[in-house]
């Protein structure tokens, strides 16, 4: 019996202070603010416990009913384009033959900038005066309010994060794509399968662990967007991209209702948990 646990407690010694900085930066953070949430909680340090008024209140709040509802939006825009395009850049890379890691950099590269400084960039592009509206302009298209019209805020935004964050949901799918057999697509070529077949039939299946990775950390990532909607649009125009998490800040660190914020990370949390459930069962537990 020594000999038969001598490995698998050799390996939690291993991974014993990752599990200690996990349960103390995540885990009881998360139960507080669970705690939080029951409480009528002040900035001043006074609270009182309030059971689930804040859940009742929550839903009664028309202003985090619209934030819930530009979030909810903003996820459906963001993640089918991001894994879109990310998924069409690694089939791309993944036939390169020259200078692979040269394109792997350059298309990288805006994930490791500054939201902020990607923010700020992308505000001046999209001003009236902006390099977006100077081309259009030569186009006799007019000046378009990409951040000011209520119909093309969100969009907008999303391609900003589009472009910001999809080289790291691209190098995962290009993983995928690299440890899928190339005997299996050989053979498929050999029996007359063109090319959409040959994706459809064999990448696909086989690249389901890659995008379901790619569909949780980018539908988390879209849920918790901040930074970017705080520098560009501040969440207008007249509330159009005031989100969750922008509600949260507002509540918490504008208002001071501490308790109420802390609600709202609760809701969030939930919501993500379950669109990520949905999204296992779509892509078939077994497979992933």
């Amino acid at each position: 019996m020594r000999h038969r646990l001598r490995d698998p407690v050799t390996g939690l010694l291993f991974v014993l202070p990752m599990l200690v900085l996990f349960a103390i930066f995540r885990f009881v953070p998360s139960l507080g603010a669970a705690g939080l949430s029951l409480t009528d909680y002040q900035i001043s340090g006074e609270w009182s416990f309030v059971g689930a008024d804040n859940y009742a209140r929550l839903f009664q709040d028309p202003i985090f009913m619209g934030a819930l509802r530009v979030t909810v939006v903003y996820v459906a825009i963001y993640v089918p384009l991001t894994v879109l395009v990310a998924l069409g850049t690694a089939l791309l890379l993944n036939s390169v033959i020259f200078m692979k890691g040269l394109f792997r950099g350059m298309l990288f590269l805006p994930y490791v900038t500054s939201f902020v400084f990607a923010g700020v960039i992308w505000r001046w592009i999209y001003d009236f005066d902006g390099l977006l509206n100077g081309l259009l302009a030569k186009l006799d298209l007019g000046p378009v309010g990409f951040l000011d019209d209520t119909a093309l805020v969100l969009p907008s935004l999303a391609v900003v994060q589009v472009w910001k964050g999809f080289g790291y949901s691209m190098l995962i799918l290009l993983a995928g794509l690299k440890s899928i057999p190339s005997s299996y697509l050989e053979a498929a070529r050999v029996d007359g399968a063109n090319a959409w077949q040959r994706f459809r039939s064999i990448v696909l299946p086989l690249l389901r662990p890659a995008l379901f990775f790619v569909l949780v950390i980018e539908t988390i990532g879209a849920f918790q967007t901040f930074d970017m909607i705080y520098v560009m649009t501040g969440g207008g125009p007249s509330r159009a991209s005031y989100n969750l998490v922008y509600a949260l800040y507002d509540q918490g660190f504008k208002f001071f209702n501490m308790g109420y914020a802390a609600t709202i990370g609760i809701v969030l949390f939930v919501l993500v948990f379950i669109v990520s459930m949905i999204q296992r069962r779509l892509l078939d537990r077994s497979s992933t």
